[in-house]
């Protein structure tokens, strides 16, 4: 999607039917958002899938924001 995010969010139809995954992982955009909107926070993600970075996580959330459109915060 972005430059930022290109290397660490990657899409494939043979993994989950093509949705934006964490590199290298089965962990979607998706789940990732879904876990932080019923409340977990980064921490709670890192230490739930541990083999995740904050950097992954981040790229995650830029990418859905990137894919709704919305402008790159400076």
């Amino acid at each position: 999607m972005t430059d930022d995010t290109s290397a660490l969010i990657t899409t494939d139809p043979e993994i989950l039917g093509g949705k934006p995954v964490i590199a290298g992982t089965r962990i979607s955009v998706q789940l990732i958002l879904e876990k932080l909107r019923d409340g977990w926070s980064i921490q709670d993600l890192l230490e739930d899938y541990p083999y995740l970075t904050r950097e992954q996580i981040i790229a995650a959330i830029a990418y859905a924001a990137s894919a709704m459109g919305w402008p790159r915060a400076s």
